[in-house]
C-alpha cells in the first residue's frame, strides 16, 4: 500500500518537475535507438535497462535512468528511495530530491540501513550527478565507473 500511495505521489508531481524545474533538453532517443549503441556503451546499457522494465524514457528526466544503470539500482520503491541516497551522497542537492528522502524516510523506516549504505556509496563515488550524460552515451560504462569510483 505504501508503495504504491509514493508511486502515485511520483505521478502528481512528475509533470510539474518536468515544466518547472527540469531546464534541459529531451533526449529525444528510444530504447531502440540506444541498443543499436555499442554493446559496452552507456547507450547500449540503457537501452537495456529500459527495454527489460518496458520503460520508454522520461523527457528531461533521462538522467534519472542513466543513475540507475550507473548504480545498478533496481526499480523498487525502496531502490528508488536508496538512489536518492546515494545523490546526496554524492552532493546532488534538490527541493524534490529532499521531499523523496523524507517522504519515503517515513514510509520506509526499517529500511534506513539500507539507505545509509547507498549514501556512504554516493559519498565514496567522485560527484558525477551533474554530468551531460547525453554526451558520455557512447563511452564504456565501466570507464565510467571506474573513473568515478561508482560501486
Amino acid at each position: 500500500m505504501r508503495a504504491l500511495l509514493i508511486e502515485k505521489l511520483y505521478e502528481w508531481t512528475k509533470k510539474p518537475y518536468q515544466k518547472y524545474f527540469k531546464k534541459n533538453k529531451p533526449w529525444n532517443l528510444t530504447p531502440k535507438e540506444l541498443i543499436l549503441y555499442p554493446q559496452e556503451s552507456l547507450g547500449f546499457h540503457m537501452g537495456c535497462f529500459l527495454l527489460k522494465y518496458n520503460f520508454e524514457m522520461q523527457p528531461k528526466l533521462e538522467d534519472h535512468d542513466v543513475i540507475h544503470v550507473l548504480t545498478n539500482t533496481g526499480i523498487s520503491v525502496p531502490e528508488e528511495i536508496a538512489m536518492q541516497y546515494f545523490l546526496l551522497g554524492n552532493g546532488k542537492k534538490s527541493l524534490y530530491m529532499a521531499f523523496v528522502l523524507v517522504i519515503g524516510t517515513c514510509f520506509y523506516p526499517t529500511q534506513l540501513q539500507f539507505f545509509y549504505n547507498f549514501y556512504k556509496r554516493g559519498r565514496s563515488a567522485h560527484q558525477f550527478h551533474h554530468l551531460d550524460f547525453e554526451n558520455m552515451l557512447y563511452q564504456p560504462i565501466s570507464e565510467i565507473q571506474f573513473t568515478f569510483n561508482i560501486k
